[in-house]
C-alpha cells in the first residue's frame, strides 16, 4: 500500500494539476493523506469535489512559530502520522508528479532500499522549464555532515519505506524542515539511494515556503543557529 502525505495552506492555483497527476498512478488501495492549515481559498472545495475515497482529508490547526517552515513541518508531520501505506510520498500542493515517479520509486524502495532521493526540473507558475536539474544547480550528493551543511533531501523528490518511522517521529521541538531531518536520519539508520531520474516538475512561484532552488536570504547568524540547533536534536535522537 501507499501513502501519498501532502500538505495544503491556500493551495488552490495548482492543487488540481498535482492531485490529477499523483491519483492516476495509484491503485484503488492506495491514499492521499491531506493535511490542510486552515486555507481560505477554494483549497478545500477542490479536494471535496475529486469525490475520491482514497483522499483522506485532515484539518490541521497552524501551530505558530517564528520560521515559515515550522508551519509545513507541523503540517506535514499530523499527515505522516495518520499514513497506513508501507511505502509513503512526500508531496507538494503545487508541483507535478512525472507520470511514472511511483512505478520507479517503487521499485527502487523493493530492491531494498530505504529511502528514495530522485531529481527533477524546475517550472515556473506557466510550467515552463527554469532548469532541467535541481541536483545540478544544488551540487546535491549523499551524506550526513554534508547535508547538514547543504542540504539535498528535498521532500517533494523523496520516498521511503515506513521501516524507521519511530525513529524520526516526533519531528524535534526545535525548527527543523521535515524533509532534511527525515533524509538525513533516514541515511543514519538506513539506506538511502539518489537517483538521477527526473521523476518530477518542481514548481517555484515566488509563495513557495522552502526556498530551495533559489539563493537563500537567511542571514550567517541563523544559518549557524538552526545547524547547531539540528546538530543538537540529531544527536539527542540517535543516542
Amino acid at each position: 500500500m501507499i501513502s501519498v502525505c501532502l500538505t495544503t495552506y491556500n493551495g488552490a492555483k495548482f492543487l488540481t494539476q498535482q492531485l490529477d497527476s499523483i491519483l492516476s498512478q495509484l491503485g484503488a488501495n492506495d491514499e492521499v493523506i491531506i493535511s490542510d492549515d486552515g486555507s481560505t481559498d477554494e483549497t478545500l472545495l477542490i479536494i471535496k469535489n475529486y469525490s475520491d475515497t482514497r483522499i483522506k482529508l485532515l484539518h490541521h490547526k497552524p501551530q505558530s512559530g517564528k520560521y515559515r517552515f515550522s508551519l509545513t513541518t507541523n503540517n506535514f508531520q499530523n499527515a505522516l502520522q495518520n499514513a497506513k501505506g508501507n511505502y509513503i510520498f512526500f508531496a507538494d500542493q503545487d508541483d507535478i508528479w512525472k507520470e511514472n515517479k511511483v512505478e520507479e520509486c517503487v521499485k527502487l524502495l523493493q530492491q531494498g532500499y530505504d529511502l528514495v532521493l530522485h531529481d527533477t526540473d524546475i517550472i515556473d507558475e506557466n510550467n515552463h522549464i527554469i532548469s532541467k536539474s535541481y541536483f545540478e544547480i544544488n551540487n546535491s550528493k549523499l551524506g550526513i555532515v554534508r547535508n547538514i551543511l547543504n542540504n539535498s533531501y528535498l521532500g517533494c523528490c523523496m520516498a521511503l519505506n515506513k521501516k524507521f518511522l519511530n525513529k524520526i517521529l516526533p519531528f524535534p521541538s526545535v525548527p527543523v524542515p521535515h524533509d532534511i531531518w527525515v533524509g538525513i536520519l533516514y541515511e543514519y539508520f538506513g539506506n538511502v539511494i539518489l537517483t538521477e531520474q527526473k521523476l518530477l516538475s518542481y514548481r517555484r512561484h515566488g509563495e513557495n515556503v522552502s526556498p530551495s532552488g533559489e539563493k537563500s536570504k537567511n542571514s550567517i547568524i541563523f544559518k549557524l543557529k538552526y545547524r547547531a540547533n539540528f546538530i543538537i536534536a540529531f544527536l539527542k535522537r540517535i543516542i
